[in-house]
């Protein structure tokens, strides 16, 4: 089997490939090719029985997409995005990655099987930031998508697209709609939600972190094993119990800033909250106000999509696969 992942050196994209690496089976096949490509070149990973290939490319530029698929990749996991605060930011670059980029790969899949038939799955990593509020209490499966960001609006769009490529078979395409993944490793990215990560990663290292919006503030999570998950299972799923909607809500957590520091008092004491800094910040505050907040996600779970049930949950994963499973002394 023949796989590429776009955006394989993002923070998600590395864990996904490493599960691939362990795990070398999908749907029952042995995985023979691993193609891993991003904006700067994945760092090279070494696999038994499997030809692994990095690169560095701009989905952006038209002619990119061709030479992707020139292997004709049986799956294609599309996770590479600009992120929502610096879409906001930089408006042409946002639409040029998040949407261009897509649709130069959704034409390059079509104008392959012109030739040959082609139709492999395709992954596309889309986001809550689809809707916008007002929202109900809790955000079912048939709300409708009214995003208030260029982020979400491009995810949106990204979304359609999926589901007219995949009406016309010229691929096997699923959207997962991901929560705020947390605790995000690594450093901060230029995410607007990126302070859910740090107020809890930063004080379980023993370093200062700062809350921008205040401890009422509400919103859905999944951690990145989760979210690794999530990927695989779609990767694997029977879209013929999708029907015609292939975009789906993944399930999450909501939990309000403060329920999330209460869980790290739990786990790690009065002196790691004592870290967390505050520091009202008026854009990221109203941007937060415009997120969706909880949801209903029936259909994902039906099919088989799992997530936390609990903070103390999400942050003890964090402490077993980025800290050696435990807190640093």
């Amino acid at each position: 089997m023949n796989i590429l992942i776009i955006g394989a050196a993002g923070m998600v994209g590395r864990k996904l490939a490493d599960a691939l690496i362990k795990n070398p089976i999908l749907s029952g096949k042995p995985i023979s090719r691993l193609e891993l490509v991003d904006v700067v070149a994945p760092e090279p990973v070494a696999a038994d029985g499997i030809a692994v290939i990095t690169r560095a490319v701009d989905i952006s530029d038209s002619a990119v997409a061709e030479t992707l698929i020139a292997s004709r990749p049986d799956i294609i996991f599309h996770l590479a995005a600009i992120v929502s605060g610096e879409a906001e930011l930089d408006f042409e670059k946002g639409y040029a990655v998040n949407l261009d980029g897509t649709r130069h790969l959704f034409e390059a899949i079509r104008q392959a099987g012109r030739a040959q038939p082609y139709c492999p799955r395709f992954v596309f990593t889309s986001s809550i930031a689809v809707f916008g509020a007002p929202f109900p209490e809790k955000i079912g499966d048939e709300f409708f998508q009214t995003p208030r960001t260029s982020y979400g609006t491009q995810k949106a769009i990204g979304e359609l697209l999926l589901s007219d490529y995949s009406r016309r078979g010229f691929l096997d395409g699923i959207g997962i709609r991901l929560p705020t993944i947390c605790i995000r490793p690594g450093k901060p990215n230029k995410a607007a939600s990126g302070f859910f990560s740090s107020i809890l990663r930063e004080p379980l290292m023993g370093q200062e972190a700062v809350l921008p919006v205040d401890e009422s503030a509400r919103h859905w999570h999944a951690s990145p094993r989760a979210a690794v998950g999530f990927l695989l299972h779609a990767a694997q799923i029977d879209t013929e119990t999708l029907g015609t909607r292939r975009n789906l809500n993944m399930p999450g957590l909501s939990a309000t800033v403060g329920e999330q520091i209460e869980a790290l008092r739990r786990i790690a004491g009065d002196k790691a909250v004592g870290l967390i800094r505050r520091e009202p910040d008026p854009m990221i505050i109203e941007m937060v106000d415009g997120w969706a907040k909880d949801f209903d996600a029936l259909r994902a779970k039906a099919l088989g999509f799992e997530a936390e049930p609990s903070f103390d949950e999400i942050i003890r994963i964090h402490i077993e696969d980025e800290l050696g499973g435990e807190l640093p002394k």
